[in-house]
């Protein structure tokens, strides 16, 4: 072991090896897991020097390459490395050389769409640390048609069994679709918040991570993610900033749109009106003109030919 100033921290140099997250090394290490050169320890803040033989339980760890993989998952699979009650997991879809990545976070079964693997634990923290408020972007269908004021319920945030949970923004694109974001991660977070106002999510699909989104990569299909990309992952949109005109007000942007008392119904296709001066050609009669009192012409007696 080195001395305080030289080395790797210990839960710093797990992490490289893929052991997990720095956290999660922390409470391997205290649980009296780890050995460096066949001395048990307990802290995470030692430090491990070229020499040291590292090991976890009766492996030998050694500090890996960082890989990072996007992952487009199915419907059906279990974010998961093994599931006890048998079901197929990611990993079915899966090369075996890709089998010591571990996914960050967690999609259910019955949702789709995003998914990072990789063996770097620091970069798992990141992007889901609460603290770091990274966002993630989701496409989502429900059962029904809902007013506006459902929305501005789930942004305020609802109780929950795991907490209060919350929704960074919403986009209505139809009645029933809707763009949700957010910047935790609770388990099943959409689906309970949205059967805490008694609407039922049929389709969840987490379209962006960060800035990074997965177009272009098809359903159960993964790729390699460049340091451009893992950079992106780690970064939210940039928010627009209104301008501010000389009388002091803001212009450039628009103001912010209120809920509509119409709700979902405001969303529905009218009627178009007819257009002063078109004709309708279903009807070509012209009606009869109407005259009246008040006239400035008058109708001249018919004669006899």
């Amino acid at each position: 072991m080195s001395d305080n100033t030289t080395g790797t921290r210990l839960n710093k140099y797990l992490a490289s090896c893929g052991v997990g997250s720095r956290r999660a090394c922390d409470t391997i290490i205290k649980e009296g897991d780890v050995f460096i050169n066949n001395s048990r320890v307990d802290n995470p803040a030692l430090r491990v020097g070229p020499d040291d033989v590292v090991r976890v339980g009766k492996k030998t760890v050694t500090p890996k390459s960082t890989e990072v993989i996007l992952f487009n998952k199915p419907r059906g699979l279990v974010s998961s490395a093994s599931d006890e009650l048998g079901r197929e997991t990611i990993y079915a879809a899966l090369p075996p050389q890709l089998h010591h990545l571990k996914n960050v976070g967690r999609l259910d079964k019955e949702s789709e769409g995003m998914l990072v693997l990789t063996n770097d634990g620091d970069l798992a923290l990141k992007l889901t640390h609460p603290s770091q408020k990274v966002e993630k972007e989701y496409l989502v269908t429900v059962n029904q048609a809902f007013d506006n004021e459902i929305i501005d319920k789930l942004i305020k945030g609802v109780h929950t069994v795991e907490g209060r949970a919350a929704a960074k923004s919403i986009k209505r694109i139809s009645p029933r679709r809707l763009r949700v974001v957010l910047e935790t991660g609770l388990k099943r977070q959409i689906r309970i918040m949205f059967d805490a106002v008694h609407i039922k999510v049929t389709k969840l699909v987490r379209i962006r991570i960060g800035t990074l989104t997965g177009g272009g990569l098809e359903t159960g299909q993964w790729r390699t993610l460049d340091a451009e990309e893992i950079q992106a992952l780690q970064q939210n949109p940039r928010q627009r900033q209104p301008r501010v005109s000389d009388d002091g007000g803001q212009s450039g942007d628009e103001p912010a749109r209120k809920s509509s008392p119409r709700g979902a119904k405001g969303l529905q296709r009218r009627t178009p009106m007819k257009k002063k001066g078109t004709k309708n050609f279903q009807n070509t009669k012209r009606a009869p003109k109407k005259t009246g009192r008040g006239t400035s012409q008058k109708r001249k007696p018919r004669g006899r030919r």
